[in-house]
């Protein structure tokens, strides 16, 4: 026994942790997202065999979601630069209000039910999937970016949703920008970026949420952070990142969209089915 659980149990978590950081990385570069969609969904099942209780599980995943993706999606934002695809103005107004619906998000994960994170996961991959497989053009608003206002609202949605659901935000800002015209790989390359604060925030603010309900907790947690998780996942996710770029900067816009809408779209069936 360590820590509480039997060697076989701790081998089964490194494994499926190790496993999860590498798919991880190359999803974060792919699809310019931190890689959360696949991250929540390992560490639910982990912490479902460690026998978390339910009432903080979801949450715990999150949380240590949020801390996993920061080096990657600071990775993947940095390579991205390179290539000047990002589109640095939209990220500076996009900080902001981000930032506030990332905090409004991690407040509620101190008291709220687990269902409504799977819910609000459910409610966005499925949207944004649809959008991706079977919308194509036909969703788009407009051909250039709207105001300042629209911006910012945009920008409290995606922070808000991104805290809900322990993703750096990459899937609705993926979304609004190609409904506004901008290519794939552009967005792409600017949702890494929105995704950095979006991380850091949201992992500072589960740690926090979390430290009422350290009785519930697995040992080496942080709040609402597994240190563990942390510690096995994020360098092996931060270092695969470099190998998704490359594949987004060389797909076809269509097949890089086809792609993404079929990853969110098996992430969404997952949640549905924890729901039932």
């Amino acid at each position: 026994m360590l820590l509480g659980y039997s060697v076989n149990e701790l081998a089964w978590l490194v494994v499926l942790i190790l496993v999860g950081g590498v798919v991880t990385g190359v999803l974060a570069g792919l699809f310019g997202i931190g890689g959360g969609g696949i991250i929540v969904p390992v560490l639910y099942e982990v912490f479902g065999v460690l026998h978390i209780s339910d009432d903080v599980r979801m949450q715990l995943c999150i949380g240590t979601s949020l801390a996993i993706i920061v080096p990657t999606t600071l990775r993947a934002y940095m390579h991205h630069m390179k290539k000047g695809a990002a589109l640095p103005d939209v990220i500076r107004i996009w900080v902001p209000p981000a930032i506030a619906g990332v905090v409004l998000g991690a407040a509620f994960a101190s008291f709220a039910p687990s269902a409504l994170f799977k819910i609000a996961f459910v409610a966005f991959t499925a949207f944004i999937s649809a959008k991706m497989l079977f919308a194509g053009d036909r969703w788009n608003l407009s051909d250039s970016l709207p105001g300042r206002a629209a911006l910012s609202a945009y920008g409290f949605t995606i922070g808000l949703f991104a805290s809900l659901i322990g993703v750096s935000g990459g899937a609705l800002s993926n979304a609004v920008l190609t409904m506004y015209g901008q290519p794939m790989q552009r967005a792409v390359a600017t949702s890494a970026g929105i995704g950095v604060p979006i991380t850091i925030v949201g992992a500072i603010g589960y740690a926090i949420a979390g430290w009422p309900h350290m009785a519930q907790l697995p040992p080496l947690s942080f709040g609402f952070i597994s240190v563990i998780g942390l510690v096995l996942m994020a360098p092996l996710s931060s270092y695969t990142t470099t190998y998704g770029v490359r594949l987004a900067h060389w797909l076809p816009r269509r097949k890089l969209e086809i792609a993404f809408g079929i990853f969110l779209l098996l992430v969404s069936v997952r949640f549905v089915a924890t729901l039932i």
